[in-house]
């Protein structure tokens, strides 16, 4: 077991963990950063709506950019992935399989994990993601499709909100059930007819890239659409933050107060692991908030003086 403590550990290194490592370095904080490399801002093809970058950036040059600067203050990325947390009233233990390490905060930036379509081969996937063919955040790219053939995969409430969110860009959407027939409300199907868009039953399945399109088989026969998005939901990896005792929501988002700190003192989350807008500029902004608080907290433990 490591005994040292650092004054923070973060778990995750996506945007919320990253900017998070920027403030507490330059705060002069003694912190450690340990991610398992996953983050859902690595599968951006290209990001139109952050700011500061006005003919767009890729997602994993994005994450370059801020491990650069994070290195800068001395916060580097360990490539480890955490399996459990706990708190004993004093301090934190993070595990990493057998390694143990303590800290006096804890920022958890674990972030979510969107659920594909099934029967997608890996490397189509990758590739039509790349190339604009699959998307999955409508309020990331919408604009993208503006005017295009497009295919919402999924069912249900979340079905029909994200294909009427993409009929403010598009007349041409269609939702199709993942599996079978569709499992609609009738507010839900009075809103899809109000809005002209097109039922399809599934299973979905067979998918390829043909030319500039994804086609794949539907209970209508075989479809091509400009883009295609899966509306089917995502993981919430919440479980570190639940093995620590802290309070989620039913969905299972990190519920945290006006400081992203936990109902566990000390425990603090930012990022799409907590409730709220999925984007990368609110990601950031509530990382900077919670390593302000988390600052601040440590601060009345112990003055921090050079």
């Amino acid at each position: 077991m490591n005994t040292e403590i650092d004054d923070c550990i973060i778990v995750g290194a996506g945007p919320a963990g990253l900017t998070a490592a920027i403030y507490l370095a330059r705060y002069y904080l003694s912190i450690r950063m340990f991610d398992c490399g996953t983050s859902r801002a690595s599968w951006i093809p290209t990001s139109h709506n952050h700011a500061g970058f006005p003919d767009g950036i890729n997602g994993e040059e994005l994450l370059d950019r801020m491990r650069e600067q994070a290195a800068k203050y001395g916060a580097m990325r360990e490539p480890r992935r955490v399996t459990d947390l706990k708190h004993d009233g004093k301090a934190f233990t993070v595990y990493c399989g057998d390694d143990e390490h303590r800290a006096r905060t804890v920022l958890l930036a674990t972030g979510v994990v969107n659920n594909r379509p099934e029967g997608i081969d890996e490397r189509m996937h990758d590739e039509a993601l790349a190339r604009g063919l699959l998307r999955y955040c409508p309020v990331c790219d919408g604009y993208e499709v503006t005017d295009r053939r497009v295919a919402v995969i999924g069912t249900g409430d979340h079905g029909t909100a994200e294909a009427q969110f993409l009929r403010t860009y598009t007349r041409d959407v269609t939702l199709i059930s993942p599996e079978g027939d569709h499992d609609l409300s009738d507010e839900c199907s009075s809103v899809l007819d109000d809005a002209g868009i097109v039922r399809l039953a599934g299973p979905c399945g067979e998918f390829a890239i043909e030319g500039d399109r994804i086609a794949f088989r539907t209970a209508d026969g075989r479809k091509a659409y400009d883009s295609a998005y899966p509306a089917l939901g995502s993981v919430i990896r919440s479980e570190l933050a639940v093995s620590c005792g802290a309070k989620v929501s039913e969905e299972g988002c990190i519920e945290v107060d006006d400081h992203l700190e936990t109902d566990v003192p000390g425990l603090f989350a930012a990022g799409d692991v907590v409730v709220g807008l999925d984007q990368i500029s609110h990601a950031m902004g509530q990382a900077g908030v919670a390593a302000t608080a988390i600052r601040n907290l440590l601060t009345e433990i112990e003055p921090l003086r050079r």
